[in-house]
């Protein structure tokens, strides 16, 4: 029973896992391999996809291995290097959907301006500057563990690592609240203007047709609604659990009982970016059909045009 028990722990993360590593290849592969894909708001979602393919590459299988192992092998270093090397990709993930909020936006409330403002090379600097950044904040939240990383530790082979009060706190506004406004503030502007936009466009349709395309509009409203919906319930249902220490004054440490479900929402996230951000695209699930026939490895299949 107990190697039944060990093998049913097993089964979730793995298949978790090779989810969120498919799913975000596939998305790397649509924008690297077509030509007609390599535009600013692409490369954006690329750099996502990127950060949550490595969490599903060499985050979770860690995490996979403190479940089913609980003595850590890799020493006092690896042990915090870790931890700062999954938070980091973490944060990049959480930037680059920020930035993808502030193209929407744009895209939708000033199309005139859109080509001018969000440049190839704007979104380049961008992109660079949110993973450097990403990289530095969260050495400096976990400073104290690389200098001495087996500070928390009880015993050999432990890989405690603990986020004071001070730092939770600074960490839960900079990485939770702080970007969950600004994508909902957004992404509500975004709604608003696109709903007016399609009131506007009824006024100039003629009586006969108005039935018809009032209903379409309705549909594309409640569309718009609840796509925007299930972008803040993800974030808020992946980010919740891991801050709530902070949110009631606690520290936030990977050695309490419910850590492994709460670092597995976090990372759950990666796996639900890729289908809330490009599958609902129609050229990418045109681009996986290419992809899964293997007709991509056709001469000139790179200049595929979609429609």
């Amino acid at each position: 029973m107990d190697g039944l028990g060990g093998e049913e722990l097993l089964c979730y993360p793995q298949l978790l896992n090779s989810s969120c590593r498919a799913l975000n290849l596939m998305v790397i592969i649509s924008i690297s391999h077509f030509r007609q894909r390599h535009t600013p708001t692409n490369l954006l979602l690329l750099s996502l996809a990127i950060a949550d393919l490595l969490v599903g590459l060499l985050v979770m299988p860690v995490e996979t291995a403190r479940l089913i192992e609980t003595c850590w092998l890799l020493g006092d270093l690896m042990c915090a290097l870790s931890y700062i090397f999954g938070f980091t990709l973490t944060s990049a993930s959480v930037g680059n959907m920020v930035l993808i909020s502030i193209d929407r936006f744009v895209a939708i409330c000033y199309p005139l301006q859109y080509s001018n403002k969000i440049t190839r090379s704007r979104i380049e600097v961008s992109v660079c500057l949110c993973w450097a950044c990403s990289f530095l904040y969260n050495g400096l939240i976990l400073k104290d563990h690389l200098r001495k990383p087996n500070r928390y530790n009880s015993c050999y082979g432990e890989c405690v690592v603990v986020i004071d009060y001070v730092s939770g706190t600074v960490d839960l506004v900079i990485t939770f609240i702080g970007p969950c406004s600004v994508i909902l503030v957004l992404y509500m502007r975004v709604f608003i203007v696109a709903v007016s936009q399609a009131r506007a466009m009824l006024s100039h349709i003629t009586a006969v047709a108005g039935g018809a395309v009032r209903v379409t509009a309705k549909i594309s409203e409640r569309k718009a609604a609840r796509t925007l919906g299930v972008v803040i319930l993800v974030f808020l249902m992946s980010f919740c659990p891991y801050y709530y220490p902070s949110l009631v004054g606690q520290d936030i440490s990977n050695s309490v009982s419910s850590w492994a479900i709460v670092s597995w929402l976090l990372y759950f996230n990666s796996c639900l970016n890729p289908l809330i951000y490009a599958f609902f695209y129609p050229w990418f699930r045109k681009a996986i059909k290419l992809i899964v026939t293997l007709k991509i490895l056709e001469q000139d299949s790179s200049d595929t045009m979609f429609i």
